[in-house]
């Protein structure tokens, strides 16, 4: 059997000291671990890792051949306990220089979204959803 969890994201980064210093802008807590070729960030339950995506691709054994301009098919979430917080969130991106992609919004599911990018276009969401349940670290459990 495969462990149910997820524990570490990586994102690939075309300029990492820019990337790092977006998301330190967001206040978020850098591991000891991160240097100058690679950073870590401490979240609720997930590490959200920062290294050089040409370094990246030689590790998982793969050829790159993408721009920081393209969607990569993937998106990441940043979950919050009231649906006040989606756009003070969103407020405080924008305030840092972050691209907002769509401006708080109410959801056909019953919550509230939004998206923004980072400097790389790495799309977030955050949202607020009325069923999700988070531990007493802030880590969602169930939604």
């Amino acid at each position: 059997m495969v462990p149910q969890r997820v524990s570490l994201i990586t994102i690939g980064a075309f300029n990492l000291p820019l990337l790092r210093k977006f998301y330190k802008s967001l206040g978020w807590e850098e591991t000891e671990i991160s240097s100058d070729n690679y950073s870590a960030f401490k979240t609720a339950g997930v590490i959200l890792s920062i290294f050089p995506i040409e370094e990246l691709a030689k590790d998982a054994g793969v050829t790159f051949n993408q721009s920081a301009d393209t969607f990569r098919g993937v998106t990441f979430a940043i979950n919050v306990d009231k649906p006040e917080q989606v756009d003070t969130t969103i407020g405080k991106i924008k305030e840092l220089g972050g691209k907002i992609l769509r401006e708080p919004s109410d959801a056909f599911w019953g919550g509230r979204t939004a998206y923004f990018s980072d400097p790389e276009n790495n799309l977030w969401e955050v949202a607020w959803n009325p069923t999700s349940v988070f531990d007493e670290r802030g880590a969602m459990i169930s939604f």
